[in-house]
């Protein structure tokens, strides 16, 4: 029996040490898609932007929703500054994509159920 609890000690600090090192390998210091703020708590009925920064040479850029227990929600595509396709973005969003490519959600009158997290992504 103490050759399992040594086995099974030996693979729980094995786990911890590759987590760790995931961890420390999504830092800031990539070179991908960089969003921000990371964090946001607002009150019902005020406003945020989220900022998608995409990977250089990168123009194509893309928004979606997760609520908590829920599946990934594909919100929108901009292409070149242009609106390529809309999925589920609420009226009180807009989302623009500038000269350099980046994006900003803009969001208004926050209800509850804009509670998620938003993920930004991009493409050539």
């Amino acid at each position: 029996m103490s050759n399992t609890v040594l086995a099974d000690s030996a693979w729980g600090i094995t786990l911890l040490s590759w987590v760790t090192v995931f961890l420390l390998g999504t830092s800031s210091a990539d070179s991908g898609v960089v969003q921000s703020p990371r964090h946001i708590i607002k009150e019902k009925g005020g406003r945020s932007v989220l900022t998608c920064i995409p990977i250089s040479g990168h123009s194509n850029v893309v928004w979606y929703q997760q609520t908590l227990g829920k599946e990934l929600k594909f919100l929108i595509q901009h292409y070149e500054k242009v609106e390529r396709d809309k999925g589920f973005l609420p009226s009180r969003f807009s989302v623009q994509q500038f000269d350099d490519y980046h994006s900003e959600m803009n969001m208004s009158a926050l209800e509850l159920e804009d509670s998620a997290m938003y993920f930004c992504a991009s493409s050539l």
